[in-house]
């Protein structure tokens, strides 16, 4: 009787293991092709700011960003960059629509725990790894976007894999839309390679034409700064 209950379960979780995978090969397959929504309306969109360079390339982004579309829009930045939200916050201030009348305030601003600080060791960093996976679980949680649009900085990579997560489980299906910063001319940041190289971003765009040559997944939109 023991046998055959083992045998069982070591099917279940065969077949299991099987259709995770086939669900997964789905989910890859699938990202890259075009923005998959339900209806033409309003999309909930994340944006990842990151200290210094990385938001200010994001707000130039955010400029040509068609607001009315890429709606409600939901800022996140390290809970340590006050400076980023600050500048997030400036921009929305001064939303005008197309008539010159200013946008009703749809966005939101929130901080997620860095995994690890600047000179933190690797030994605290496990710790502050898991409290900021847990973390950024219970953001993507409350948020459930149809859109992240995120340029490099570190606090990017827990909520594109948890977005990844979702899309396999069927939680929410989330386009990852990922813009490698300008000062990577040769190689890929850290951040980049991860979504690049586990398929995580579902559109990855880069800068330098040499990027573009040497991994060819991704596309060169030129210097967007």
């Amino acid at each position: 009787m023991e046998k055959g209950n083992g045998e069982v379960s070591i099917t279940f979780a065969i077949v299991s293991l099987t259709l995770m995978l086939f669900r997964v090969l789905y989910v890859i397959y699938w990202s890259g092709k075009p923005l998959r929504t339900e209806a033409p309306g309003a999309l909930s969109t994340l944006i990842i700011l990151g200290s210094g360079g990385h938001t200010a390339e994001m707000i130039n982004l955010l400029l040509v960003l068609q607001k009315e579309r890429f709606s409600p829009r939901f800022y996140i930045a390290a809970a340590t960059d006050n400076m980023s939200l600050q500048k997030a916050r400036t921009l929305e201030n001064n939303l005008v629509d197309e008539n010159g009348v200013k946008e009703v305030q749809t966005a939101r601003f929130m901080q997620i725990y860095r995994s690890r600080e600047v000179g933190q060791s690797y030994f605290t960093s496990v710790w502050t790894t898991l409290v900021a996976m847990a973390h950024a679980l219970w953001l993507m949680t409350k948020i459930r976007p149809q859109v992240i649009l995120c340029n490099g900085p570190g606090t990017c990579v827990p909520l594109c894999a948890i977005a990844f997560f979702f899309k396999v489980v069927g939680v929410r299906w989330s386009s990852v839309f990922y813009v490698e910063s300008i000062a990577r001319v040769r190689r890929l940041s850290l951040s980049g390679l991860l979504l690049y190289k586990l398929r995580i971003a579902d559109q990855f765009f880069v800068q330098w034409p040499q990027l573009q040559r040497q991994y060819p997944r991704a596309h060169y939109v030129g210097c967007l700064m």
